[in-house]
């Protein structure tokens, strides 16, 4: 059996036909990447502070625990995009080896076409989420009680940037093979 590669089934990533928009994108998903990395550092040296200062100290940690999940979603969220510009995502790929080229093209650009209205739909009720804390100040319940609109940009904005790259990988799924600018070496 002849094992497939996923470089020859994929459509080409954003960056290769998208032009300019695609190369911001991908310059857009590398910083928040970046910036994901050090949010869950961060979220990390909290939780041990938590539980060094509970454990030998004695002391309550209300705060603590709530900024790491802030940091944590966060990181989640808005690395959503770049993950997907990898195609990093969880796949099944038994059934990739068993169809051909073609059909696995197609079967990509449906996948992404299919993620692209649940995210995108997502994105949506995450914007209406993040408008209704904003507009009646919501905050959480714990005694340090910070705004819940801060969570929620941040799911707002991470659903809609992976919707944006599930456009951008949808449109470049349809792009002919023949007019496609040649991939850049990762």
């Amino acid at each position: 059996m002849v094992h497939v590669t996923d470089a020859e089934i994929s459509p080409p990533d954003g960056a290769a036909v998208g032009g300019v928009f695609g190369r911001a994108l991908a310059f857009v998903n590398r910083v928040i990447v970046l910036m994901s990395s050090i949010a869950l550092v961060i979220a990390a040296i909290v939780l041990t502070y938590s539980v060094a200062s509970r454990y030998f100290l004695h002391l309550s940690t209300d705060w603590q625990d709530e900024l790491s999940v802030f940091l944590i979603v966060g990181a989640v969220f808005m690395s959503s995009a770049a993950i997907q510009e990898r195609r990093g995502h969880v796949a099944i790929e038994a059934v990739t080896v068993l169809l051909p080229a073609s059909v696995n093209h197609a079967r990509l650009i449906v996948v992404d076409l299919a993620s692209l209205l649940f995210c995108g739909f997502f994105a949506w009720k995450s914007w209406l989420l993040f408008a209704e804390a904003w507009t009646e100040n919501y905050h959480s319940e714990s005694t340090w009680g910070p705004p819940l609109w801060v969570p929620y940009s941040l799911m707002t904005a991470g659903m809609m940037l992976l919707s944006v790259q599930l456009a951008v990988q949808v449109v470049a799924g349809l792009v002919p093979a023949k007019s496609r600018p040649a991939r850049p070496a990762r």
